[in-house]
């Protein structure tokens, strides 16, 4: 196997995975106008695709660890091609909403077995580099991809994109299907989904390491969740002006990823990542509460959200260092965490949002890091014990 080879097709795989997920938010208004619905009920286009996500990435990690990288990444990549280009030739919303679960269920599939296959190729001293650099890459399709396919939609229909989408995708599995490492799972060929996740969670520190990921991407959730609204709701501009101040807080996520790279090879790394969640916290907490020029605004919610996105990268590569034979299943039980997180994140949001205005946001953001950094000084006492009793 060509390792390159390999990272770039895990690489191409990740990002237009990524873009099929977050696909439907440009296009809910014209799918609405053609289907004659609202733009709330047509929503549940993007509700159905991240349930049905939400349920694979937990369901996919045991799946790889029992039966082998390569069939699940096939598998997945399949069904996105499959369901983005049946999206393009949905009759109805029932149609639609189908055709989504099939995109969700495969793309759920792709982060845990990818970054699981990364782990089992890449020695332990380059692996956070590594996948700081994938998930850097992962998060340009906010950026680059979801724009240019938003601008496809302009000139050419909400079906264009998922049309393109859908070839690009079966390029992927072209990809995919030459370069993806044929080596067999060393793994049970039973599906022992519970009895995976029990025994990771009964590892003290990876359920500290949950925790304080969840915690932390709750912050992250709140911020990028509640920046729109807000710039448009402070600077009385439209949703088309907010795209790009919006695009330009995502580049901050990129550096904030690829950084993790770094960080994640350090002795010191949940020090590092507790005092840049921390900071992160208190810029976005001062960025919603004073009266500022937009821009700075900007400015500011870009350092905030790298600064929160450096935290992801570095528990996934965690997760594969303690899993054992189960990376895969503790990529996508910390994946879970990031969709519970979105969860919370949004729904306490929005209860302080109509409490305290956008500076509630702010208190969301600043409480969270800071109960994750107390959580992160057990994680260190507990892996400090960890490395005692393996020593002795």
């Amino acid at each position: 196997m060509k390792q390159p080879r390999f990272l770039i097709a895990v690489a191409v795989a990740l990002f237009a995975g990524q873009c099929t997920w977050l696909l439907d938010a440009p296009l809910l208004v014209e799918i609405a106008s053609e289907f004659d619905i609202s733009v709330a009920v047509a929503g549940q286009v993007a509700s159905a695709n991240f349930a049905a996500w939400a349920i694979s990435v937990v369901i996919s990690g045991p799946l790889s660890d029992s039966f082998g990288r390569r069939p699940v990444a096939l598998l997945g990549l399949s069904l996105l091609c499959i369901g983005a280009l049946a999206s393009s030739f949905a009759l109805n919303l029932p149609n639609l909403l189908a055709t989504r679960v099939i995109s969700g269920l495969g793309g759920g599939m792709i982060p845990p077995n990818s970054m699981a296959a990364v782990a089992d190729v890449v020695s332990p001293h380059r692996r956070a580099h590594t996948v700081g650099r994938l998930m850097a890459f992962n998060t340009m399709a906010s950026v680059i991809g979801i724009p240019f396919l938003a601008l496809l939609a302009q000139f050419g229909g909400w079906r264009l994109p998922f049309l393109v989408i859908g070839v690009v995708m079966a390029l992927v599995l072209v990809l995919n299907w030459f370069w993806f490492p044929r080596t067999e799972s060393p793994g049970s060929r039973s599906l022992s989904v519970f009895s995976r996740y029990r025994e990771l969670l009964s590892i003290p520190i990876f359920r500290t390491a949950f925790a304080v990921n969840l915690t932390q991407r709750m912050a992250f959730f709140g911020l990028s969740g509640y920046l729109a609204a807000y710039l448009i709701d402070t600077y009385d501009i439209s949703l088309a002006q907010v795209a790009i101040p919006l695009a330009v807080v995502g580049v901050g996520r990129v550096i904030g990823s690829y950084f993790a790279g770094p960080v994640g090879n350090r002795s010191d790394r949940m020090t590092v990542i507790s005092v840049a969640s921390l900071t992160g916290g208190a810029v976005a907490l001062l960025l919603l509460s004073i009266d500022i020029q937009m821009w700075s605004v900007v400015g500011l919610a870009t350092v905030s959200v790298g600064l929160l996105s450096i935290g992801w990268p570095v528990f996934m590569t965690f997760g594969t260092e303690v899993s054992d034979r189960s990376k895969a299943t503790a990529v996508g039980l910390l994946g879970a965490s990031n969709q519970v997180s979105g969860v919370c994140g949004a729904g306490i949001g929005g209860v302080l949002l109509a409490s305290f205005g956008f500076p509630g946001i702010g208190y969301l953001c600043l409480t969270t890091v800071a109960v994750s950094s107390v959580i992160s000084a057990f994680f260190m006492r507990e892996s400090k014990a960890a490395e005692k009793f393996t020593a002795d």
